[in-house]
C-alpha cells in the first residue's frame, strides 16, 4: 500500500482551494491512453520462489560468447582494487557533499577524479555529475550556446546515433537549431566528417554557429582530422566540442592539444563494467574561459585555519537547489561512486599501464582485421583506426544472428543503428581490446569464414 501523509480531508481541502473537484481533473490534458494505470503484475512470490525465478532469468544470459561488440561500451580488465575500494562502507551513500566539514572523503574523491581527467584530456577543468557520455555531449552543446549567445549546433553524423538523439532531445522545445554534418562517402576519408560540407554549413545564412561537435575516434572507429575541424569551427566564431574515448587518449592527442574548447565522453571504459545500459559516467571538461558555463560541480583544494589540506565545493553551477531558474543545467546527478572507480582504475594502471591497454587493443584489432579479411570480410572504410572498425559482410544482420549460434557476438550490425544509410547496410562494427584473445579472434574468423564460404583462419 502506498504511503501518503495526507488524509482524504486534507486532499479535499487542497482541491477546493485550487478549484477542482477531483485529482483526475488535474490530468485531464493528458490523453487517457497515456495516463498511468495500475501495474499488471503477477501474484506475489515467496522469497524462495523469487530466488528460483531470478536464477532462471539469469540462466538465459549467454556468457560463452566471444564478444567483439564495442560501439561506445568496451570490455576491459578491471583491477580487483577498483571493486574492493568501491565496496567500502564510506562510499555507500551518494549524498551530495554540501557540508565540507563532514564530507572530506567524498570531496577528495571528486577532486582526485577531476585532477586525473584534466590531465588525461589536456583541459583546465573537469566537472562531475553527468549521467553518461550522451548527456555530457548534450550539456557541452548547451555550453556553446550560452557562451556564444548563438543557437545553432552542428554535429558530425559520425557521432554515435544515441548521442545525436540525446542531443536532439535536450534541444527539443527550445529555439535551438541542430544540423548534421555528413560523412565522406568514398575515398581514403570515407566514414569521417566531411570538411567541405562543414565549411559550407558554417557559412550558411541560417545563423551563426555556436558549436561544432566531432568524435575521436568516431562511431565507426576511424580517426578524425580534429585539428582541422577545430580550425574551421574557430574561424567561424564557433566553439569546438571533442567527443572522446578516454582510454584512447593514452596514445592519441588529447583535446587540449588540438584546440578543443570542450571535451565530452563516456567514462565506462575506466574501470566500470559493461552493463545493461548503465550506470555509466559522463565526462565533461573545458577551458578556464568557459568555467562558468560548465554544469555539475567543481571541487577545489585549500588550507584550513590549522594549515592542513582541505577540500571544498568550489563551484556548483547547476544551482538547482538554491536558484533553479539560473541553473546551468537541472539534469545532473551525483556520480561520485563511478568517478571514484575511474580514479582508482587510472591510479592502478598509471600512464604507462593505460598506454599498454590502448596499444594492446590496437594490436589485437590489427590481428582481427587480418583474420576477418582472410575470412572474406574486408574493411568498409580504408582510413586509420585504433581498435574498432567496420567490415563489409553481405546480409550482415542475418549473418550476425547466425554467428550467435556459433558462439560469436560479431560486433554491431549497423543496419539496426543507421537503417536509412544504404552504405552501411552490410556493415558490421567490430572491436578488440586488451582482453580479446587470439583464440577468440580465430573463433570469429572461422565462424565467419564458414558463413561466407571462405577458408579457415590459421
Amino acid at each position: 500500500m502506498p504511503y501518503g501523509p495526507h488524509t482524504p480531508a486534507d486532499r479535499a481541502r487542497m482541491l477546493e482551494v485550487i478549484g477542482v473537484s477531483s485529482v483526475d481533473e488535474l490530468f485531464a490534458d493528458i490523453p487517457a491512453a497515456l495516463r498511468a494505470s495500475r501495474l499488471d503484475l503477477p501474484a506475489g512470490l515467496s522469497e524462495l520462489e523469487l530466488a528460483a525465478h531470478l536464477q532462471a532469468l539469469a540462466g538465459r544470459n549467454r556468457t560463452d560468447l566471444a564478444s567483439f561488440l564495442g560501439a561506445g561500451v568496451y570490455r576491459h580488465f578491471q583491477p580487483p582494487a577498483v571493486d574492493q575500494i568501491l565496496l567500502r562502507g564510506e562510499w555507500y551513500t551518494a549524498y551530495t557533499p554540501y557540508q565540507p566539514e563532514v564530507s572530506q572523503g567524498t570531496l577528495q574523491s571528486i577532486y582526485e577524479y577531476q585532477s586525473l581527467l584534466a590531465e588525461l584530456v589536456g583541459l583546465d577543468v573537469v566537472s562531475a555529475s553527468h549521467y553518461d557520455g550522451a548527456a555530457a555531449t548534450a550539456e557541452a552543446a548547451l555550453m556553446t550556446c550560452r557562451a556564444t549567445g548563438r543557437r545553432r549546433i552542428l554535429v558530425s553524423r559520425a557521432i554515435h546515433r544515441h548521442y545525436r538523439e540525446t542531443l536532439a532531445t535536450y534541444l527539443l522545445g527550445g529555439d535551438h537549431e541542430l544540423a548534421e554534418i555528413p560523412t565522406v562517402a568514398t575515398g581514403e576519408a570515407a566514414g569521417t566528417t566531411d570538411l567541405a560540407a562543414l565549411e559550407q554549413l558554417l557559412a550558411e545564412p541560417g545563423g551563426p554557429v555556436a558549436g561544432v561537435i566531432a568524435g575521436q575516434p568516431n562511431f565507426y572507429g576511424l580517426l578524425e582530422p580534429m585539428a582541422e575541424i577545430g580550425r574551421l569551427a574557430h574561424a567561424a566564431g564557433a566553439l569546438f566540442v571533442a567527443v572522446v574515448e578516454p582510454v584512447s587518449l593514452a596514445v592519441l592527442a588529447p583535446p587540449g592539444a588540438y584546440g578543443a574548447d570542450i571535451a565530452a565522453g563516456e567514462g565506462q571504459s575506466l574501470g566500470i563494467p559493461a552493463q545493461y545500459g548503465g550506470p555509466y559516467l559522463g565526462i565533461l571538461a573545458t577551458t578556464d574561459a568557459l568555467i562558468r558555463q560548465i554544469p555539475g560541480r567543481l571541487v577545489g583544494m585549500t588550507m584550513d585555519l590549522d594549515g592542513q589540506r582541505a577540500f571544498v565545493m568550489t563551484l556548483r553551477a547547476r544551482e538547482q537547489d538554491i536558484r533553479r531558474e539560473r541553473a546551468a543545467s537541472n539534469i545532473c546527478t551525483n556520480q561520485a561512486l563511478l568517478a571514484l572507480a575511474a580514479s582508482v582504475y587510472l591510479a592502478c594502471l598509471g600512464p604507462h599501464g593505460l598506454r599498454d591497454v590502448a596499444a594492446l587493443g590496437a594490436a589485437r584489432a590489427a590481428e582481427l582485421e587480418a583474420a576477418l579479411r582472410g575470412a572474406g570480410a574486408g574493411r568498409l572504410h580504408p582510413g586509420p583506426y585504433l581498435n574498432e572498425f567496420v567490415v563489409r559482410v553481405p546480409d550482415a544482420s542475418s549473418v550476425h544472428r547466425r554467428l550467435l549460434e556459433r558462439g560469436v557476438l560479431a560486433g554491431l550490425a549497423l543496419a539496426a543503428v543507421e537503417p536509412e544509410d544504404p552504405g552501411l547496410a552490410d556493415g558490421l562494427l567490430v572491436c578488440a581490446t586488451e582482453v580479446t584473445t587470439p583464440d577468440e579472434i580465430r573463433r570469429f574468423a572461422d565462424a565467419l569464414g564458414a558463413e561466407l564460404g571462405g577458408a579457415r583462419w590459421v
